[in-house]
């Protein structure tokens, strides 16, 4: 189960998020405040793992609040104020509810928490083997299956995933991607390009087909490159 806290000072909000913890089999309510200074002491003594958050408060906001945690823990925002999504996705939000909630949406929120804390307590030497990856874009953590992505183009802190539905943006770095990535299944190809080895089409005169992208192979990846195509082979 997942422990978790709900912070709001609207008591009648206070109580959904309350009812909506107790239909849902893998929350355990470990506390819930309607002052937001008592849930913020209580949450620097006591480990949860999820936080259901209230952004606009009369004596602190939501975001300070979170900001005051020295470890905080992975939150979910319920507001009725969408313009704080961006700084929100700043302190890694999971994901936002606007109110009126209703459950099937909360329910939604909590399957993602529960997909991304999964992940992130694995063993890191187990994480390279899970089916999917988590990355930060367009104000959400998204969840990206690793057998779709078809190539990853870097540009300065940001790299674009491809897959064959859609193109992700998000702010990291070749290498970090790359950390991410099976290191059997993906390779380094260029100093802009890492490729998947499953969706190459054909590959001539350093240059590989991937769909309608042609991806150069730079000199300095080359001979790591076509051994792993060797070893694949």
């Amino acid at each position: 189960m997942i422990s978790c806290v709900a912070i709001d000072d609207e008591p009648v909000a206070l109580e959904v998020i309350e009812e909506f913890i107790s239909r849902t089999p893998s929350l355990e309510l470990k506390g819930a405040f309607s002052d937001p200074y008592a849930g913020a002491e209580f949450l620097k003594t006591n480990k949860v793992q999820l936080l259901f958050l209230d952004i606009q408060m009369p004596r602190i906001t939501g975001l300070q609040l979170l900001k005051s945690l020295p470890e905080p823990p992975l939150v979910i925002f319920t507001t009725a104020y969408s313009n704080y999504a961006v700084e929100g996705f700043n302190l890694n939000a999971i994901d936002f509810l606007l109110k009126p909630i209703d459950y099937d949406r909360f329910l939604k929120a909590v399957n993602k928490a529960e997909e991304y804390i999964s992940y992130r307590e694995k063993p890191a030497e187990t994480q390279v083997a899970t089916p999917f990856i988590f990355v930060k874009s367009d104000y959400q953590i998204v969840k990206i299956d690793v057998d779709d992505i078809t190539m990853v183009e870097g540009m300065d802190d940001y790299v674009k995933i491809f897959t064959n539905k859609k193109m992700t943006l998000t702010n990291m770095t070749m290498k970090d991607i790359l950390s991410k990535l099976p290191a059997n299944k993906f390779a380094r190809v260029h100093r802009s390009y890492i490729i998947s080895l499953l969706h190459i089409e054909s590959v001539r005169n350093k240059r590989i087909k991937i769909g309608d992208k042609q991806i150069p192979v730079g000199d300095s990846f080359a001979e790591s490159f076509y051994k792993m195509l060797g070893e694949n082979g």
